[in-house]
């Protein structure tokens, strides 16, 4: 399906559960290959509580409850997406192009899961759907992840570095011709728990954090652990989160204020690393409302952090989605092996016919 235009929706649930993405994308395509973008309905669908609890407990489900799982967060993602085009009578689409929801995440060992993406979606939206981008990457011996940054090459090339802050954060950047990205560390998966502790949701603006108390002693151990130190490309999921992460902040019997500001502390170290002074990096994800967290960036070193408006900060991710089908759907490559690893670029994706 080569042409100069496309009409898809993006669809994107991202580890930290804050619900799922859904954006009305329109792609152009110029004489000298040059990909514009225009975002026009977007929609955050919450998740109830039972589907939160649900999708923080799959991975600890057996193969049966996770069959189960699947099946059901497949019609409830249908309905989600059917809903969102019906309401906003979209129309004349070239596809619906979705991530899923990962519930499994372990590359080295050749498993990745993301759920919602069963053959039959395409029926209950009506549509042509374009999903599960990760599986034929794990399986050419790649992390898998992350496959934003090809969106991060041909749409936001100007800036020195993507980044984004979500449940993980993760950068992108080109060097000596080839695009390099990697998971930095865990960010809002982490600052969300602790700040459910203390009654909200998230820690709007990074106040809860800014009021804590820093534990030097958590604070080194955090910084200690083996993943900083590993080469890309690498990437992180919520086992190892649960394994590295929880215990030692658990062990270190803080109260939650404290965590968030020693956690947010490391964020910002960890994220400092990765860049050289006077960089340009354009910063998305829901961390980058975390003001807190920005300064103390910004304070570690100079540089020049680009917040966008909201509509692309919030839905790059579901954006970049949207293209990552398109370029399956003319058969060039969406995966690159210089990011995730694998044994070659690769055009990733499966396509569902209604």
């Amino acid at each position: 399906m080569n042409k100069s235009s496309y009409k898809v929706i993006g669809v994107m649930s991202g580890t930290s559960l804050d619900g799922i993405d859904l954006a009305e994308c329109f792609f152009t395509i110029s004489e000298n290959d040059k990909w514009n973008f225009k975002i026009r309905k977007v929609e955050t669908v919450p998740y109830p509580t039972e589907w939160t609890t649900r999708l923080q407990d799959a991975i600890h489900f057996s193969e049966g409850r996770l069959r189960t799982l699947n099946e059901e967060y497949t019609q409830y993602l249908g309905e989600i997406i059917s809903a969102f085009i019906n309401k906003h009578s979209i129309v004349d689409l070239d596809a619906v192009c979705s991530h899923g929801h990962t519930i499994l995440h372990r590359p080295e060992k050749r498993i990745t899961l993301q759920i919602g993406n069963l053959p039959h979606i395409a029926s209950l939206v009506g549509q042509i759907v374009v999903c599960d981008f990760r599986v034929q990457d794990v399986e050419m011996g790649g992390q898998g992840a992350p496959l934003v940054p090809i969106g991060d090459r041909l749409l936001f090339g100007d800036y020195d570095y993507c980044l984004n802050l979500g449940g993980f954060a993760n950068c992108s950047f080109e060097k000596e011709g080839q695009r390099i990205a990697y998971d930095i560390c865990p960010v809002n998966i982490v600052l969300n728990y602790y700040a459910e502790k203390l009654g909200v949701p998230f820690d709007d603006g990074g106040k809860l954090a800014a009021g804590g108390s820093l534990d030097n002693s958590l604070l080194e151990q955090l910084n200690a652990l083996s993943f900083y130190k590993k080469s890309s490309p690498k990437s992180l999921g919520l086992e190892w989160v649960q394994k590295e992460i929880f215990p030692l902040l658990t062990a270190s019997e803080n109260l939650p204020e404290n965590i968030l500001h020693t956690f947010t502390e490391h964020v910002a170290i960890q994220l400092t690393g990765q860049f050289h002074e006077g960089s340009s990096i354009l910063v998305t994800g829901g961390g980058a409302y975390n003001a807190y967290l920005l300064e103390r960036v910004d304070d570690y070193k100079d540089i020049s952090m680009k917040i966008p408006d909201p509509v692309l900060l919030e839905y790059k991710e579901a954006l970049v989605f949207g293209l990552l089908g398109i370029l399956k759907l003319r058969e060039e490559i969406n995966c690159l092996a210089s990011v995730t690893g694998a044994k070659e670029d690769h055009s990733s994706g499966v396509i569902l016919v209604p």
